[in-house]
């Protein structure tokens, strides 16, 4: 099946979507078909943070028009964060879509995971990744959503993550286990893998994204239809 691929929120975390399907797609020994659509970052950050969702739908959904065109069958975005307008998107896009969302509680739930420590963006850790873990505690470092928020925006913009900041994220996510009792930190901010690729943080990591690809690769290779999901 033809991947569409809502891209450019950032270029970091496109490149690592594309990246990684395309591993996925060659481990199982199938051809992958996908198209990426290049959006615009600060757009959505700024729809974000104002709760505007139904024009940052329509833009999403003139990417999805075209990704169709394209041939795609199915869409995807590759921000966790830009999911805060989903519902209002898939009322108005053109393709069925594949949340990056629904599959983590399933996951955390076949893992044995009973309580989660999120990293992303400042409304992803304050609604407890849009208040969707029906069967996972949620926890997040409240007096420092903040910060936390301000410099993962800055590393999805910046697309690299300096020292100090993946200093941040690695603390905050070790308070969280320690202090709050997180079973394991969710890089729930696609362009994470920035601060966290190669580290060893001594607590359990999972990236969100990984999730999300794992089910584009089944789709895509036809071992599951997005319209089971």
């Amino acid at each position: 099946m033809h991947i569409g691929l809502v891209g450019g929120i950032g270029v970091a975390a496109s490149v690592v979507y594309y990246q990684r399907l395309a591993a996925a797609m060659e481990a199982k020994g199938a051809k992958l078909r996908m198209t990426l659509s290049h959006g615009d970052i600060h757009t959505l950050i700024k729809n974000n943070l104002a709760d505007i969702r139904t024009p940052q739908a329509r833009i999403f959904a003139d990417q999805i028009a075209e990704l169709k065109g394209a041939g795609a069958e199915v869409a995807a975005l590759t921000s966790l964060g830009a999911h805060y307008c989903f519902d209002e998107l898939v009322a108005i896009s053109a393709l069925p879509l594949v949340s990056a969302v629904t599959p983590l509680d399933r996951y955390f739930v076949e893992n044995g995971i009973r309580r989660v420590g999120l990293l992303g963006t400042r409304v992803v850790m304050r609604t407890r990744l849009y208040g969707q873990l029906e069967q996972t505690e949620a926890v997040a470092l409240d007096a420092e959503i903040e910060t936390l928020g301000q410099s993962y925006q800055d590393v999805a913009v910046a697309g690299t993550c300096k020292p100090a900041q993946r200093e941040m994220f690695l603390d905050a996510g070790r308070r969280m286990v320690e202090e709050q009792g997180a079973e394991a930190i969710v890089l729930a901010g696609t362009d994470l893998n920035l601060a966290f690729d190669g580290q060893d943080p001594g607590y359990p990591v999972i990236d969100s994204l990984d999730v999300h690809v794992a089910l584009l690769a089944r789709i895509a290779a036809g071992e599951v239809d997005p319209a089971d999901i």
